[in-house]
């Protein structure tokens, strides 16, 4: 019996392929287009034809059991040609003729997907929105842009379980007012502290936490969100032509991350009914669940990897919307001279200013335009730096809040104590 199956075209025999445009299943070879639910046939015992051809057999070497360790050898129905797998990957591409393989020891683990996310995008749109993403920045090196080598780019079905939940959730606050005064040649300020509770009711609706270890979480997370109302039931015909993974880190290894994006969405939310104070902060938020489901969900990812002076670059597409993201190198070069540059201006004018201003007070001058100057440079080197990341951690669940589910029931605002604290100034 084979390990691998795949879908075949019911006029020409050529393996089928999901075709993110159309959302089609189509022939390669014929052009037939089918419905996905029509792929769907009897996945029984396929044979592998193989001569026998008396040749010599002693090539290689055995496997040692540590490389052995989480390796899995599978044969393409197509060509025969042997497929090395992960322990967790259950479709790939045979590398020898391009078939899609659908492994079918791999679709028979703990748990079936209960839903799968169609891929929208095509891999063309996957290489032009890297080229766009790269090019679209001011301060990436020039040759990066041109020279920088695509090594693999592949659609991934990447596994995430994905929570619906309504809460109970109670968060606290620390707040405080500022109050300026002057009297004299001293300036107080009087900082006044609070204790905000709110309490009540919110519901989340589709907070995704992957479920892979090989994808890093914080670029699954910063290619979010993603329209969960467009997933379709599982069915094998989705994964033809893609490579999917199933999941390697179980329910009770992740709710941990999904409970912690709640918490963090429900402490934002209610936050929004906290008014009339200079600065709010999170103390607390706890939450706990009157009702939640979760779902095994297979979600669409472009992931291209780039080789540049060495280095190794990752990216990552949203395979529904088109959204791409991934780190970019700085040209320090360029970046450097352009905050120097951004001193050099700021410098001048404040140091014209207080110069003239302070009838030829040199030193004024200089302290103020080294400040001021120090200030602008880092303003600008921080933005400009911080564009060329784009993945990082969602700290919240703003994307996936249900529109009029907030119900405060308990809040308080109560006052805890007052400090003041003085400075003296120079009129001169």
């Amino acid at each position: 019996m084979s390990d691998t199956f795949d879908h075949k075209c019911p006029c020409c025999g050529a393996t089928l392929q999901f075709d993110a445009g159309s959302q089609m299943v189509k022939c390669p070879y014929c052009d037939s287009e089918f419905d996905v639910s029509t792929t769907m046939k009897n996945e029984g015992d396929l044979s592998v034809a193989a001569d026998n051809v008396d040749l010599a057999s002693d090539g290689g070497m055995e496997w040692s059991e540590k490389e052995l360790y989480g390796m899995t050898e599978y044969q393409c129905n197509s060509c025969g040609g042997n497929i090395y797998s992960e322990e967790t990957t259950s479709a790939t591409i045979c590398p020898y003729c391009g078939n899609a393989v659908i492994l079918k020891g791999r679709l028979s683990g703990v748990l079936k997907p209960d839903k799968v996310m169609p891929f929208k995008q095509t891999k063309e749109q996957a290489i032009e929105g890297l080229k766009k993403h790269c090019g679209g920045q001011r301060f990436v090196p020039k040759k990066f842009i041109e020279n920088n080598r695509l090594e693999e780019i592949k659609g991934l079905y990447v596994p995430f379980w994905v929570y619906d939940a309504d809460l109970d959730a109670d968060v606290t606050y620390r707040c405080t007012t500022v109050h300026k005064w002057t009297s004299g040649d001293t300036e107080y300020t009087e900082t006044k502290y609070y204790d905000v509770k709110r309490s009540g009711q919110i519901s989340f609706d589709h907070v995704p936490v992957d479920g892979s270890t090989k994808m890093p979480d914080d670029l699954m997370e910063s290619i979010e969100p993603f329209d969960y109302d467009q997933a379709a039931d599982f069915t094998t015909g989705y994964l033809s032509g893609y490579v999917a993974d199933k999941y390697d880190l179980d329910q009770d290894q992740q709710r941990p991350r999904a409970r912690q994006r709640m918490a963090d969405g429900a402490a934002e939310q209610f936050q929004t009914t906290v008014n009339g104070y200079d600065t709010v902060s999170v103390e607390r938020s706890d939450i706990s669940a009157r009702s939640s489901t979760v779902n095994y969900v297979l979600y669409p990812v472009w992931l291209m990897n780039t080789d540049w002076n060495g280095r190794k670059f990752i990216f990552a597409m949203n395979g529904q919307t088109g959204k791409m993201v991934g780190n970019l190198p700085a040209d320090m070069l360029k970046l450097g001279g352009a905050t120097a540059g951004i001193f050099a201006l700021v410098f001048a004018v404040f140091f014209g200013i207080m110069f003239l201003s302070s009838e030829g007070d040199l030193i004024s001058g200089l302290v103020m335009g080294l400040i001021f100057g120090g200030i602008a440079a880092a303003i600008f080197y921080s933005h400009f730096k911080s564009k060329l990341k784009s993945v990082e951690f969602q700290h919240g669940a703003r994307n996936y809040y249900r529109s009029g589910s907030m119900k405060i029931e308990r809040q308080s605002d109560t006052f805890l104590y007052k400090r003041t604290t003085s400075r003296r100034i120079n009129n001169n």
